[in-house]
């Protein structure tokens, strides 16, 4: 069963991903997208609060991947798997409120859906180095 927050997280991927190939996407456009594909109001918020704040933070959130990526740049990384490890990213060093279990749960779930074979296992491995970092038990 797919809950209101993970469809709002795949919505702010897909964003995030079209945002990576077009970065002239308006916020009208942006908003746009997340209405079209979400019908509930809250779930629109989630998604949209996800896509805005990762594109904020997006330099931020791109340096701490790189200091937990061995020998990956992130231009070299499938469009798919960058987006959602800066989604995750910003759910863990932002999203305090939210368990990092939860993030990394819903994270893999969705590499799982939109990436490659290799996803989930890549996607784990990177942020449990960032949770390690950015939130220490």
């Amino acid at each position: 069963m797919i809950t209101k927050r993970t469809k709002a997280r795949e919505v702010a991927l897909q964003l995030l991903y079209r945002a990576d190939l077009n970065p002239s996407i308006s916020p009208e456009q942006a908003q746009e997208f997340i209405t079209a594909r979400l019908m509930d109001q809250s779930s629109r918020d989630f998604a949209l609060q996800l896509y805005g704040e990762t594109r904020q933070f997006l330099a931020s959130l791109d340096e701490t991947l790189a200091k937990t990526t061995e020998n990956w740049r992130l231009p070299r990384m499938a469009a798919v798997d960058r987006n959602l490890l800066r989604l995750a990213a910003y759910e863990l060093v932002h999203r305090t409120e939210i368990p990092p279990e939860v993030i990394l749960n819903e994270a893999i779930e969705l590499a799982r859906r939109f990436g490659s074979a290799d996803s989930p296992a890549f996607v784990n491995g990177i942020l449990d180095k960032v949770r390690s970092n950015e939130r220490p038990s």
